[in-house]
């Protein structure tokens, strides 16, 4: 039988590959995905067809309101930094928005404990990313003792909640031979922090920088559309 996993899904690569991970190991996926403000919508609709692609049990698209809080490129018309060569130089980018892990994980926690299950996947890493504070392992355990405090499962029952990050270590490279491997439609993963208004990769920004880096470094042709 089948256990239930609560997938955080963005469209993008590392999520994608995360939720393929999880059905891989026998999990029955509730995915959920959120439209927060962000400036690229795109990203949902591909969340949509990833979910679906990939025999997800259940798909929550969840709306909350991060760009009334503001404090991001993302969730403003802040320009996004393009063309740095390292995206982790200069310390956490203007891209990083306040606590928004936090805010994912604590309602994936409120998914996860209202219909019985103890798994979360996300799809963070650590090593080819922007410097997200909320991307480190020291974070991911302290949510885990968090949500064994702050819930009735935790509390009456003794549940501990797994909070699963398994590319947490992986480089982007061997992330996208793993996405590949697991027959991930690499086309339909979407990455870009600022893709133009037909959905097509600004190339430049440093998620695209990662992204392009990682398929140059897997040997792997990179379908992704781009502004040319």
């Amino acid at each position: 039988m089948e256990k239930d996993a609560v997938v955080l899904v963005s469209g993008g690569l590392d999520s994608a590959t995360t939720l393929a991970l999880a059905r891989r190991d026998g999990f029955a996926v509730h995915a959920l995905t959120f439209d927060y403000g962000q400036r690229h919508a795109i990203e949902i609709e591909r969340a949509r067809a990833i979910a679906r692609d990939l025999g997800a049990a259940t798909h929550l698209v969840l709306a909350i309101d991060l760009r009334s809080i503001g404090g991001s490129a993302l969730v403003s018309d802040a320009p996004v930094p393009r063309d740095r060569d390292d995206p982790t130089a200069g310390g956490i980018p203007p891209t990083y928005v306040p606590a928004r892990n936090t805010i994912f994980l604590a309602v994936a926690l409120a998914k996860a404990e209202a219909i019985g299950c103890r798994d979360i996947f996300i799809g963070v890493n650590a090593l080819d990313y922007s410097g997200y504070p909320d991307c480190r392992p020291p974070f991911l355990r302290a949510f885990e003792d968090l949500a064994a405090l702050a819930t009735r499962a935790g509390v009456e029952d003794g549940a501990r909640f797994r909070i699963r990050a398994p590319l947490l270590h992986l480089t982007k490279a061997e992330i996208i031979r793993l996405a590949r491997d697991l027959g991930v439609d690499l086309a339909k993963t979407h990455s870009c922090y600022d893709p133009d208004d037909r959905g097509r990769a600004c190339g430049r920004c440093d998620s695209c920088r990662l992204r392009t880096k990682g398929f140059r470094e897997a040997r792997i042709p990179d379908p992704t559309i781009y502004v040319p």
